[in-house]
C-alpha cells in the first residue's frame, strides 16, 4: 500500500491510500476520489517526501497503525451514532432535500442521505454546503 498526499482543485489536501500508482491513476481518471471537505471529484497528487520504514521498526509503525485506526473508526462510529440521532434521513432525496432548504423553500433542518457523485458535483457548483461521512465498515460478528 501506498499512502498519497492528495490535493483537490480548490487547495484542500488530504490522505489516500492504494495499491500502487495505477490504482490512484484509475481512481482519479474514473473521477471516484472526492475531498472529504469540498466534495470536488478534480483530485491531483500533492508534493510529499516519502516514509520509509526500516525492519526495525516496522512492529511498532504497524501497532501506531493499528492504534491510530482504531482512533479514527471510533471517531467515525461516533459521528455516523451523532448525524443518525441528530439528522432528518432524506435518504435518495438529500440532493432534492438540499437543494430546496439551501433556496428558502423548505424549513432550514439537518439532514442526511445518499446521493450520486454528479449530483454531488452539481450541489456543490451551486455552492450549497454539504459533507461526505465515510461508511461504516461492517463490524464482525
Amino acid at each position: 500500500m501506498i499512502k498519497f498526499t492528495l490535493r483537490c482543485q480548490s487547495g484542500h489536501e488530504f490522505e489516500g491510500w492504494f495499491r500502487d500508482n495505477a490504482a490512484f491513476e484509475d481512481q482519479a481518471g474514473k473521477g471516484v476520489l472526492t475531498c472529504p471537505v469540498c466534495g470536488d471529484v478534480r483530485i491531483a497528487k500533492s508534493i510529499m517526501a516519502p516514509a520509509v520504514r526500516t525492519s526495525e521498526n516496522a512492529a511498532a509503525a504497524r501497532a501506531e497503525q493499528r492504534a491510530r485506526m482504531k482512533a479514527f473508526m471510533q471517531q467515525l462510529r461516533a459521528a455516523h451514532e451523532h448525524v443518525e440521532k441528530n439528522f432528518e434521513n432524506v435518504g435518495e432525496r438529500f440532493a432534492e432535500e438540499a437543494r430546496a432548504i439551501h433556496y428558502g423553500e423548505k424549513e432550514q433542518r439537518d439532514i442526511f442521505g445518499q446521493t450520486t457523485l454528479e449530483e454531488a458535483q452539481s450541489l456543490h457548483d451551486e455552492g450549497i454546503g454539504f459533507g461526505f461521512l465515510p461508511p461504516l465498515p461492517k463490524a464482525d460478528a
